[in-house]
């Protein structure tokens, strides 16, 4: 399909669902039932809790700082969408089966997903309990990038897909969602025309770092253990800000190190736009991150991020990435009730932003003029 000029003059390549308008009354926050991996108990083969989003919005309601009527209902991603960052090639690959006997082996997903019995489930098994939930939590992390431009900030409770590019995946991570939602705002909202992205997921973030190696518009930060997958050399080059830990790193180290070169990050790109990947695998005893944070040390991490975003009047969208153990999803839930206190996310927070770059941003936003996305 020929490119066309959407009515603020950006280029958009095909019509997508993900850029619907959004009710005033909900708030910025992403999420989907259809988020969670649950299927014949194949998804405790890996370490990864994939359930624990949608524990956050259980917890978040149990505190009465949500209720299903002003979440966002994230959609999925559609293959359209999903060209916009990936190799048809890399589409194909997930979709297509290899083919033995009478059996379809889903060897592609097995490797990416680490859970080698998916390799002998029906391929369509894989395809409907596996990638459509992993596609949902992509269009929900495209969809909070537009309301994150529209609103101040947004979180999608799910995604932070880190380790994928545009024609491979790794570590749990099919779709770029990342890439996506940067790849979308740069095409599609008039204005948005840089990005940072600041990764304090405990592993390098080599899927995006690889697919922004030659944009200037990108600014990287990343933060990791350095002695753990996925070790990738080449990446590495697109890191402007690159922090490389220790096993064993605590919280005071941790912290002083996050306050100090997020703050020379933004000073050195004033972005558009701050991607904030904020894994949890950092918790202490988690059993691939190597790090030992505290639950109030994440909690502060994701203060100190929010507040230099609130600070300069920059847009923010967190995903919430990676976390290993079963007590992450009430540590995220802490933490974002935790913003809310401190005035750094719900209705008040542009109010407290005062004049900035986000009330230009909110006139210059460029919508599709498709269905609306909430619940």
């Amino acid at each position: 399909m020929s490119k066309k000029e959407d009515s603020g003059g950006k280029k958009c390549s095909h019509h997508t669902e993900l850029y619907a308008e959004v009710p005033a009354s909900c708030l910025p926050i992403v999420y989907s039932p259809e988020y969670n991996i649950t299927f014949m108990g194949l998804e405790k083969l890996h370490p990864f809790d994939a359930g624990k989003w949608g524990k956050v919005i259980r917890f978040l309601k149990e505190e009465q700082f949500i209720t299903d009527e002003i979440i966002v209902l994230a959609r999925e991603a559609s293959e359209a969408d999903l060209l916009v960052v990936h190799t048809a090639r890399y589409l194909n690959r997930l979709k297509n089966a290899i083919l033995e006997g009478s059996r379809e082996w889903s060897l592609v997903v097995a490797t990416i997903t680490e859970i080698p019995p998916l390799l002998f489930l029906p391929n369509f098994l894989v395809q409907r309990k596996v990638l459509r939930p992993l596609r949902t939590q992509t269009g929900g992390t495209i969809m909070a990038g537009k309301l994150a431009i529209d609103r101040g900030w947004a979180i999608n409770v799910g995604g932070g897909f880190h380790h994928c590019s545009s024609d491979k995946g790794g570590g749990f991570c099919a779709y770029a969602d990342i890439t996506l939602a940067i790849k979308f705002l740069f095409e599609r909202v008039e204005g948005v025309a840089s990005a940072t992205i600041i990764d304090l997921d405990a592993h390098q973030g080599n899927g995006h770092e690889r697919d922004f190696l030659e944009d200037r518009r990108v600014y990287i930060m990343d933060v990791y253990n350095r002695h753990i997958y996925p070790g990738d050399g080449y990446a590495k080059r697109a890191i402007k800000r690159k922090v490389e830990l220790d096993w064993g790193t605590e919280d005071s180290e941790y912290l002083q190190k996050v306050d100090l070169h997020s703050e020379g990050a933004l000073n050195e790109a004033r972005p558009d736009i701050i991607i904030y990947n904020a894994g949890t695998d950092i918790l202490d005893g988690d059993p691939l991150g190597g790090l030992a944070i505290s639950p109030q040390g994440i909690i502060k991490r994701d203060e100190i991020i929010f507040r230099a975003a609130r600070r300069r009047g920059i847009p923010i969208l967190m995903v919430t990435s990676g976390g290993y153990q079963k007590k992450t999803a009430r540590i995220i839930a802490d933490s974002i009730l935790n913003l809310h206190r401190q005035g750094l996310i719900g209705e008040e927070a542009l109010d407290v932003a005062g004049p900035s770059h986000v009330s230009l941003m909110m006139s210059k936003s460029v919508s599709s003029g498709a269905t609306l996305a909430a619940i």
